[in-house]
């Protein structure tokens, strides 16, 4: 299973470097074909331009550029097309009426190809087809995303990865569609949008997700919060049991505060205004990679509980947890071995291949037996051969159970890679018990039992906090490297 994520990795890394070239192609393709001409173009308030019969002046500061026509359209835009030298340079220039006063500054440098950047604006000779790079890249990497997602199956779908595929799936769909509308909406009005709109656009792409992804945040954040309430109603109070109502809480207040941090009116010094761009794209970057991770991880524990594995197993694991102290189980436990049962004798009606059941838990402080124990005793009032039942009665933990019941399997004869295996546990579980079954070595899917309605949302909420928790700093490490590539970007717009 470990070689098969491994290529599953090498083939989105493929594909995200194939997608780059293709990118930088259409880039440098389009700035190789746009035409020998720069056009200034600058939109003012309605009415600001003189007349059409009126002059508009040019004063150079620095160096001279020769102007190759000039066009005023209606009272508001005014275009400039420049023929730049093939020497790299600076010019300064000032655009006034015909009585002096000034429409406007700006200053042209000359890279490399004879390529003009404005200072004012942020366009340059090819912009139009670096924002279709971006775009393609964004919509490119969120195709990518999902197909790595879907192709994931089998034991590969309990992974980081699938969440990972998912979550930059999400993110670059919403990111990638907004660049795409911002491009087309500067092609049919190039004097409105300039590539500095296109610079903050990207680098407040956190706060465009959380805009867009809102009315989903809500919804679900209600039905945690109701949720909960029903869990607190049936259950004592303990702060596990708030979990699913703080975080909720938690999630609107964050989308709230983003709201209002995006809505506050730029400054317009400078300085602070580098300290909002920079200030809004952490804080939106922030709540974007969580909301990813919770969303991403939400889909995957959804898929994960439905999925239903093929009827060819040779061997049934089922996770164990506490029960009565008459060794009787409670509905939670009962529910799983149910499950098991369920499967074990469809499999049988079926194939007519026998699984062996393999009950897995090792007995608690409170406890007067192994789960292992407690379990196979129901499964025998179940009709369960003794022949067919192998307790593992040593495991503390889901890792424990896994790998020990590894250890039965491959002494039962030949590599347990080589038998089919499934785990039943309840399905806001599956996922994360299938992170552990990888992590144990151990090859298998899952199968989820049902629980009560009120009561897995918030059970949900803490195999979130555990899946975080087993990686806290690698997942620390991408948030890190998210937030420092859009503050970064942030400084630049205003710079």
């Amino acid at each position: 299973m470990k070689n098969d994520l491994i290529k599953a990795r090498k083939r989105m890394l493929i594909r995200v470097l194939l997608l780059t070239a293709l990118c930088l192609l259409v880039a440098f393709g389009g700035r190789m074909t746009d035409r020998r001409e720069f056009q200034l173009r600058h939109q003012f308030d309605e009415g600001r331009l003189p007349e059409k019969t009126q002059e508009v002046h040019i004063a150079w500061e620095t160096g001279e550029l020769p102007v190759e026509r000039m066009d005023m359209r209606n009272t508001d835009k005014l275009m400039i097309a420049f023929k730049p030298p093939h020497e790299q340079g600076k010019y300064a220039l000032t655009v006034t009426d015909r009585d002096g006063e000034v429409l406007f500054r700006d200053e042209l440098h000359i890279g490399p190809m004879g390529t003009v950047y404005s200072s004012e604006t942020g366009n340059f000779t090819g912009d139009n087809a670096l924002i279709a790079a971006i775009s393609l890249f964004f919509i490119g990497l969120a195709a990518i995303g999902f197909i790595q997602f879907f192709s994931l199956k089998g034991p590969l779908m309990y992974s980081y990865d699938a969440i990972l595929s998912l979550g930059i799936g999400l993110f670059c769909t919403v990111t990638g569609f907004n660049m795409l509308g911002l491009f087309l909406r500067r092609m049919l009005n190039s004097y409105r949008f300039g590539m500095r709109d296109v610079y903050e656009q990207l680098c407040l792409s956190g706060g465009t997700f959380l805009k867009v992804s809102s009315p989903v945040i809500l919804v679900f954040s209600l039905l945690m919060i109701i949720s909960n309430i029903a869990l607190l109603r049936h259950e004592r109070f303990r702060l596990k049991n708030v979990l699913g109502l703080a975080i909720a809480l938690a999630l609107i207040l964050g989308e709230a505060l983003g709201f209002w941090l995006l809505g506050l009116k730029i400054p317009e010094m400078a300085g602070k205004s580098r300290l909002y761009y920079t200030a809004s794209s952490v804080y939106g970057t922030l709540v974007t990679y969580f909301e990813c991770i919770l969303m991403s991880s939400a889909i995957c524990a959804f898929r994960a509980a439905r999925h239903i594995p093929a009827r060819e197993q040779d061997y049934i694991l089922i996770l164990g947890c506490s029960f009565r102290k008459d060794g009787t189980l409670f509905p939670l436990l009962k529910g799983r071995v149910d499950k098991a049962v369920e499967f074990w004798k469809k499999q049988k009606e079926e194939t007519g291949k026998m699984a062996v059941l393999v009950p897995s838990g090792g007995q608690g402080s409170d406890e007067s037996m192994p789960e292992a124990e407690a379990m196979s005793r129901y499964l025998k009032t179940c009709g369960i051969p003794d022949s067919a039942i192998m307790p593992e009665k040593k495991s503390r933990n889901t890792f424990e159970n896994m790998a020990f019941s590894r250890e039965m399997i491959r002494a039962e004869g030949g590599r347990e890679e080589q038998k089919k295996v499934i785990f039943v546990t309840t399905n806001y579980h599956v996922f994360r018990s299938g992170v552990w079954a990888s992590l144990a070595g151990l090859c298998a899917e899952g199968l989820g039992s049902r629980t009560k309605w009120w009561f897995w949302p918030n059970a949900f909420m803490r195999e979130c906090i555990g899946l975080f928790a087993n990686r806290i700093w690698t997942e620390l490490l991408w948030l890190g490297l998210a937030i420092g590539f859009f503050a970064l970007l942030a400084m630049q717009i205003t710079s």
